[in-house]
């Protein structure tokens, strides 16, 4: 007996993954690169007390500077994409709440949290050529310097994590509520350097207990 079937996957928050376009990341990329030289304006958008990574440095992108380079448009059409695909719904606002950068080497992590606003994203403007491996053999793939979503617990036919290889111009919009954490990587002095945001849209978008 033949059977064909159709996966559905109706409960559980959704995860839409993009590419950052190329000129952009350079541009990104150019911006953090005089910062970080720039003791002034590190000190300036430093965001680290904010934030929970035990990490080199985070700061924010000045909001200018997002807007000018093209970084907050993209941020909004690609979210707008996600809610119709996910609602069936188009979103009149998108604001957003801060975007910023997280620099880390071998050895700092990010532990498990979860951010404010609606919606949030996180993706990879440098990542390093190794990530390093297993001290031991294992069965199993080497987490450090994943990204790692996470969504209530293990049960049957229904995983409670989402392990994201980071990848160059890679990257993820998720709900805000939805926990995760970056493990730390070794066998390696390059940088990992991420970006993320938070952002609000309509409400009554967001808020589905309003009906």
């Amino acid at each position: 007996m033949e059977i064909k079937g159709l996966r559905i996957k109706p409960f559980g928050p959704s995860i839409f993954k993009v590419s950052i376009p190329n000129p952009l990341i350079k541009v990104l990329n150019d911006y953090v690169d005089d910062v970080v030289t720039n003791k002034k304006k590190s000190s300036e958008l430093d965001y680290g007390n904010s934030l929970v990574g035990d990490v080199t440095q985070e700061f924010k992108l000045d909001s200018e500077f997002a807007k000018s380079c093209g970084w907050s448009k993209f941020l909004e059409v690609c979210a707008a994409k996600w809610i119709e695909l996910e609602t069936e719904k188009k979103i009149t606002q998108f604001k957003i709440l801060e975007s910023w950068i997280v620099r880390q080497f071998e050895n700092e992590y990010n532990p498990i949290h979860w951010h404010g606003g609606h919606i949030s994203g996180a993706g990879f403007l440098k990542v390093p050529e190794t990530l390093g491996d297993w001290k031991q053999k294992k069965n199993h793939n080497y987490a450090g310097g994943n990204l790692e979503l996470v969504h209530g617990s293990l049960q049957f036919t229904s995983k409670s994590k989402f392990e994201i290889v980071p990848k160059v111009g890679d990257f993820y919009f998720f709900p805000n509520y939805l926990m995760h954490t970056v493990y730390p990587f070794k066998n390696s002095n390059e940088e990992r350097r991420s970006i993320s945001f938070n952002a609000k849209i309509d409400n009554n978008i967001y808020n589905v207990y309003e009906g």
